[in-house]
């Protein structure tokens, strides 16, 4: 099937008189989006590494991932604008080039604050580029059943990424350096990078070339101010004055940004689009289920690690039945799909990752992979497949084709902010069990290096308890809000 080429999107004439093949352009996307979604959690298994040779404290732990997150979901906005504005293959291949470099430069640190700035230059990278890559599919693909096969296939190698960064992150860790989880991205990154270049198409949005630059700095300064005082809770409690001080202005800073929205021009995220029905309930719910669903990746490889005592090989290779639930889930939606509205297909999903959660939450010191983990891991993670597929659709339908660059970084940027903050809070209260329950004598075999596995478990169980509530708010949420109508 040859790639559509709508003649809203403003194809230049050159673009126009070659059109890549579909195969082509969906390969191209989807490897784009592969490595985006992989840096999310392949640094998860290394995370042990790297605090043992940079001589990270667990809050520079956290902000290995948080630095990534943050800036990704603040900044996707301004990038799936850009990739309107200015060409969705110009944005492709900036975003990629940045992400690439930024790599290697957190392979190469050599100290805590070069390797946190570099993974913070890799969620600017790819803010820039994941939303073009959901935006060369949506334009490039007719409406109905091949656009839905089409995001199925970008949800479901974003899923895998995700998943797969386990796995990756454990063979590199364990057989080369923790530092080779980045390093790798180096040369798949410059492969991409020629494959963008020869296969995709330019094409941009016929509108004034102006950038919202003054609402991405708010919005993600509010994001990351609301993160930071969330962290301080654990130490100060949520009255102190270091924790409400951060709190209070980060919602004062989005605030802001919501007053700018409405006066500029030409805004990062027009209010407007929020009249949409599909837009705004599928990306509120993207937002709640993104602050359970970082808990899966983040908390699992901790507890192999930590409490199972895992090697990062090890490690990688349980998250395979995370990997192929997810995989199967995405590719099964579509067809599911054609038979069920998308928001009975979300609901489902969302009451099956519930049940995985809560189940998950029963892990224990005396844990073991068969018995702990690999029931909760399928229904979990298949639950979690089932549902992205028909949000997304439903996020990124309605909208002008000229704003498709910015729906598509307004679904990433609710999931992103969803898990930059749920990560956050669900941190902070495993921080909170695991030192209540170690000072409670259950704490066995901890000391000077550290909780003992039984307050380890503990914690990491609660964050488990918590998630499961709040993707249990978002299946409510779905009920309430998204639309019937069928896909």
């Amino acid at each position: 099937m040859p790639a559509h080429t709508p003649s809203a999107t403003g194809h230049s004439s050159a673009a126009a008189r070659v059109t890549p093949p579909a195969w082509a352009v969906l390969l191209a996307a989807c490897a784009g989006q592969f490595l985006v979604v992989l840096d999310v959690s392949v640094v998860n298994v290394a995370l042990p590494s790297m605090r043992t040779d940079l001589g990270l404290g667990e809050t520079a732990l956290q902000w290995v991932v948080n630095a990534y997150a943050l800036t990704f979901a603040g900044f996707l906005l301004l990038g799936g604008r850009a990739a309107d504005l200015f060409g969705r293959k110009r944005a492709f291949l900036v975003g990629l080039g940045l992400f690439t470099v930024a790599s290697l430069a957190g392979g190469l640190a050599q100290e805590p604050w070069q390797l946190v700035a570099a993974r913070a230059a890799q969620g600017l990278g790819a803010a820039v580029l994941s939303p073009a890559t959901l935006t060369i599919l949506t334009t490039s693909f007719p409406g109905g059943a091949a656009r839905t096969r089409a995001i199925s296939t970008w949800t479901a190698v974003g899923a895998g990424g995700g998943a797969a960064g386990g796995l990756v992150g454990g063979v590199l860790t364990d057989y080369l350096s923790w530092r080779w989880v980045l390093l790798v991205n180096v040369p798949v990154g410059a492969l991409v990078l020629v494959a963008g270049a020869v296969w995709l198409a330019e094409s941009r949005a016929p509108a004034e070339r102006r950038l919202d630059v003054p609402g991405a700095v708010l919005v993600t300064a509010g994001v990351s101010s609301l993160a930071y005082g969330i962290v301080q809770t654990e130490r100060h409690g949520w009255a102190a004055t270091a924790s409400l001080v951060p709190l209070l202005g980060g919602l004062a800073l989005l605030g802001v940004f919501l007053a700018v929205e409405a006066r500029t021009r030409a805004p990062l995220m027009p209010l407007g689009l929020f009249r949409i029905r599909a837009v705004w309930a599928a990306n509120s719910v993207m937002l709640v289920c993104g602050g359970g669903m970082f808990a899966m990746w983040y908390f699992m490889s901790l507890y192999l690690q930590n409490v199972l005592h895992f090697s990062p090989v090890e490690a990688g290779l349980a998250f395979l039945p995370h990997t192929l639930s997810i995989v199967l889930g995405s590719k099964l939606a579509p067809r599911l799909m054609a038979v069920f509205s998308g928001k009975a297909l979300a609901m489902t999903g969302g009451i099956l990752a519930v049940v995985g959660y809560a189940w998950q939450s029963r892990m224990d010191a005396d844990g073991t992979f068969a018995g702990t983990v690999l029931g909760p891991a399928i229904v979990m993670s298949l639950g979690s497949g089932l549902m992205m597929t028909p949000l997304a659709t439903a996020a990124t339908s309605g909208a002008a084709p000229s704003e498709a660059g910015l729906v598509a970084g307004l679904v990433n940027t609710s999931r992103q902010i969803g898990g930059a903050l749920g990560l956050t809070v669900l941190t902070t209260v495993a921080a909170e069990r695991i030192a209540a329950t170690e000072g409670g004598g259950g704490g066995t075999g901890g000391g000077a290096d550290g909780p003992g596995p039984v307050a380890l478990a503990a914690g990491y169980a609660h964050a488990f308890t918590v998630a499961s509530g709040i993707i249990a708010a978002a299946v409510v949420l779905m009920a309430v809000a998204l639309p019937r109508r069928r896909a």
